[in-house]
């Protein structure tokens, strides 16, 4: 009913198409004259002929004969009725067969579809939108940011340039506008003054275009771009930008942090205030073979296993789970406490093996630098000759055995797959599973689609450069922190909600409930990790989950506060 309403609303408000309406009635009123007199004309030719017929015969016989059905029931016998028939039927052609169509499209099937497109699409948002985020590129990393900002019921608008691309999107449930984005009135159009936030994600020169306009007309909205190049994150801040994503170093850190083996020390993947999470591998320590329970690690040490990560697959943190060699301990603790866990078994599991890095692009090169920034040998390999540039790299086809052989995957204990094509990526997996059973496999994924499908290709990590991407921009947006440890598995912080206060994590049941688990909790301004499940959840603070994305939006629907 809203969208009829709208295309209403445009007939009545528009200069050009109030003014096809009352051409198409114009001549809508012209036909119903020439019927009337055609009407008229045949009962004097008629009744000059010496037939009778009444008023409705006439206009029947007018009708036929104007849409040259010609039945032949009613006929002229003299030669002045049958040239009064020629010109009825004559007019009928040029006017009901061509004029009347042409008139109907071009003055109300022609606007009506426009007004439907404008209605799907608009080309400027109501005077009263105010809050919103403006998002100026669809693509895999904002697809993905929507997908969260629906979730949490956050109001955005996506910028197209072109109608039909527009109006695709629309059908597939987004809130779209159509402009230009090198165009300082789409801006205006998109009530900038009133928005909360621009995420800019197309090259770099366009980020750097969108940014400059926009300050023209909001000097103090957050602007948060991606960056391509490094080079790039300078004149994106000088244009405008107060936050810059350089995704391939963002995704080529992450990437690098799940390289295991090299030792059992803890690796940091995120903080939340004094909250740490962490990882560590289980290989070759005495945890291998125990469960959490008799690992003993939250009594002696106060470190907290929030789950395990066993070959791609995620366990929560039960008390008979079982440590395994190839396991990866999901730790969350305070600076000290996790101290204490290196101190215990940082000795154990120590590798001079290399990390095997196939893709030498952005991401390859970046978590190659972050490697070397913790004294982690790597080989890259490459078959583009122009990324060749020291000995580290290794010029081949990562498909060729030999080509995998010279840069050590025989003795290496990771391979980690970064190149930006997730169909390689897959086949990759699958060739290097095969090679080495046993080996660490770390991949990247364009499109969240393909997360599961290298998992089962034998995947142990799978980072997503558009979930990674897209919680970035949350976290910026929200003031906030989401810790995503792999795709579809993330750690959050959200304000405790009413129907928990009081409750301890004992009597609210939420890990049954949700699949989520509380971590910690912030109490008289302090925070306090690893909770006693005994003791009651206190108000006006903040609460730290873990949990799957699925597991997120159910705790969001039961718990949080409408």
């Amino acid at each position: 009913m809203k969208f009829f309403t709208s295309q209403i609303s445009y007939f009545i408000t528009n200069r050009t198409a109030k003014k096809n309406i009352k051409q198409l009635f114009t001549f809508i009123l012209i036909l119903l004259g020439m019927i009337t007199a055609y009407g008229i004309l045949f009962h004097i030719i008629m009744e000059y002929e010496g037939q009778k017929h009444s008023w409705m015969t006439g206009f029947y016989w007018t009708l036929v004969t104007m849409s040259t059905l010609g039945f032949g029931d009613i006929t002229f016998t003299s030669d002045l009725g049958r040239f009064f028939s020629i010109v009825v039927l004559g007019s009928g052609v040029v006017v009901l067969l061509i004029m009347l169509p042409f008139t109907f499209i071009e003055f109300f099937y022609a606007p009506w579809m426009e007004a439907q497109s404008r209605a799907r699409a608009p080309r400027e948002l109501p005077p009263n939108t105010s809050g919103h985020i403006v998002i100026t590129s669809f693509d895999p990393i904002t697809k993905a940011l929507i997908e969260k900002l629906t979730q949490y019921h956050h109001k955005y608008v996506l910028l197209i340039q072109d109608i039909p691309t527009a109006l695709d999107l629309y059908d597939q449930g987004y809130s779209v506008m159509v402009g230009d984005i090198d165009n300082p009135e789409t801006y205006q159009k998109l009530r900038i003054e009133n928005a909360s936030m621009v995420v800019t994600s197309g090259t770099d020169m366009q980020n750097a275009n969108v940014a400059h306009t926009i300050r023209e007309f909001n000097k103090e909205i957050k602007i948060v771009s991606t960056a391509n190049s490094h080079d790039s994150i300078d004149i994106l801040k000088l244009a405008g930008c107060d936050h810059v994503l350089h995704m391939g170093n963002l995704l080529g850190r992450a990437l690098s942090i799940r390289t295991l083996g090299q030792d059992a020390r803890v690796h940091t993947i995120g903080r939340l205030n004094n909250l740490i999470i962490a990882e560590a591998t289980a290989y070759a320590t005495p945890l291998v073979g125990k469960t959490i329970r008799e690992s003993r690690l939250r009594e002696d040490i106060g470190v907290h296993v929030v789950g395990i990560w066993n070959r791609g697959t995620f366990k929560g943190s039960h008390p008979d789970t079982v440590i395994e060699n190839h396991s990866v301990l999901m730790l969350a603790g305070s600076i000290d406490q996790l101290r204490n866990y290196d101190e215990m078994f940082g000795i154990y599991g120590a590798s001079d093996d290399p990390v095997v890095i196939i893709g030498g692009g952005r991401v390859g090169r970046a978590a190659a630098y972050h490697l070397k920034k913790r004294g982690i040998k790597f080989k890259i390999v490459d078959k583009n000759p122009d990324r060749i540039i020291s000995k580290n790299f290794v010029l081949g086809d990562a498909a060729d055995l030999e080509t995998l052989k010279k840069a050590g995957i025989d003795n290496a204990h990771t391979v980690l797959i970064s190149t930006n094509q997730d169909d390689i990526n897959i086949y990759l997996t699958i060739y290097c599973r095969h090679l080495r059973p046993n080996i660490h496999i770390v991949a990247r994924s364009t499109l969240g689609r393909n997360v599961s499908t290298l998992h089962r290709a034998g995947a142990d990590f799978v980072m997503s450069y558009a979930s990674m991407g897209a919680n970035a921009i949350f976290n910026i947006y929200e003031d906030n922190d989401i810790i995503m440890i792999a795709e579809g598995l993330n750690v959050f912080s959200l304000k405790t909600p009413k129907s928990l206060v009081g409750k301890t994590l004992l009597e609210s049941d939420i890990r049954h409930k949700t699949g989520c688990s509380i971590i910690a909790y912030t109490k008289d301004g302090e925070q306090i990790i690893n909770p006693d499940p005994a003791n009651p959840i206190p108000e006006d603070g903040d609460i730290i989950l873990i949990g799957e994305t699925e597991a997120e939006m159910k705790f969001i629907e039961l718990f949080t506060d409408k």
